[in-house]
């Protein structure tokens, strides 16, 4: 994008030139017609924005030249130009360009020449107009002299407000950055221990996203602010980002879980070493215990009736939130499936979350774009 846009016009503009004045013979000769430019005086405008142009000369010259017996002089000439046009690219796609085409005297000042707007439809637009990426909204006819050491000076302008159409991004785009953001999550449904399979469905996705990064800001002028294809583009990035960091993670606390299971299978055998070692002692050592303790533990009138008691040990616990949380998270012993299951609700959420956030953001600086 080289921020200008082409325009081919048919350039017309009319003055009042009394030294060309001539006897229409009561009407017999409407108008004269000449081909060639340089047999009179022409207004030395150009077009201030421009960075190319060039004439039609296939197959004759398209150019012609009216004059009319009360020295009204008519000029017209069809022309291709290419102008500059300085984008403001915040919004981008979601945005809309105003583009100019300046028309200023060179040399003469208000003094000698001043431009006017015809008037009633000084600007006419082809109909059914097609551009390939842009919808033009409307045009405005201004004035735009300008002041310099020399003088003031005569200027014409038109502004041409254009729309970007989105359905293109749409396709090309965010649907196709939003496909390789939930294939990244799958990773999160694959067993911990398909290493292989994770590492290259993250590392993919990643090389995919970043090329698709990489070619849409080729396409793009470098610009000191940030674009909301960039908050896109970005946001999506660290979300395959993250999905490979979440099986570094996973994998991590497999590993961690391998060991502390060991750790509590040689505790386990170790215990059962102890008890086998104590009931070798004889089974006297208990009945000496049991014997010595005849007075009971409690006093009868605080004791509770085995009634009363059964009730409390039936009574189902009040639910709350944690411990239906703790219970569901209960069905996964090990951390690192806990961490897939959490990852499988928190991506598409904060997703989700992003997604709308973005979209009300951007469209609704768009609809306070298009009130100004």
């Amino acid at each position: 994008m080289e921020q200008e846009y082409s325009v081919q016009l048919t350039f017309r503009e009319q003055w009042m030139d009394e030294r060309l004045m001539f006897n229409d013979y009561n009407g017999k000769m409407r108008y004269l017609t000449l081909t060639e430019t340089s047999r009179v005086w022409m207004p030395d405008l150009f077009f201030s924005n421009e960075k190319e142009g060039h004439f039609h000369n296939i197959i004759m010259p398209n150019v012609y030249i009216r004059i009319f017996p009360n020295g009204l002089v008519l000029y017209s000439i069809r022309i291709s130009l290419t102008l500059s046009c300085p984008m403001n690219l915040k919004l981008y796609p979601l945005d809309r360009q105003t583009c100019s085409l300046r028309m200023v005297s060179y040399g003469w000042t208000t003094d000698d020449l001043v431009f006017l707007w015809k008037e009633g439809d000084p600007v006419q637009v082809v109909k059914n107009l097609h551009l390939p990426r842009f919808t033009l909204e409307k045009f405005l006819t201004d004035y735009c002299n300008s002041k310099t050491n020399t003088g003031e000076y005569s200027c014409l302008k038109v502004d041409l407000l254009f729309k970007r159409e989105f359905s293109y991004y749409l396709i090309q785009i965010y649907v196709p950055c939003c496909m390789l953001v939930i294939v990244s999550w799958v990773s999160f449904w694959l067993d911990q221990s398909a290493v292989p399979a994770r590492v290259s469905l993250g590392v993919t996705t990643l090389l995919t996203m970043a090329t698709q990064t990489s070619g849409i800001n080729a396409s793009l002028p470098p610009v000191s602010y940030t674009k909301a294809i960039d908050v896109w583009t970005g946001v999506c990035l660290t979300f395959v980002f993250g999905a490979l960091l979440e099986f570094a993670l996973v994998n991590y606390a497999s590993r961690s879980d391998i060991h502390r299971d060991d750790m509590n299978k040689k505790d386990l055998e170790r215990t059962v070493s102890m008890d086998c070692n104590d009931y070798e002692d004889g089974p006297n050592s208990f009945n000496m215990v049991r014997s010595n303790s005849t007075k009971p533990l409690m006093r009868p009138e605080l004791m509770m009736s085995r009634d009363k008691m059964s009730q409390i040990i039936h009574q189902p616990p009040p639910m709350d939130q944690n411990s239906c949380w703790k219970s569901w998270m209960s069905k996964f012993p090990t951390r690192s499936k806990r961490i897939d299951v959490i990852s499988r609700i928190l991506f598409p959420m904060v997703f989700a979350m992003f997604n709308m956030s973005y979209w009300s953001t951007y469209l609704f600086r768009e609809g306070e774009d298009e009130e100004k």
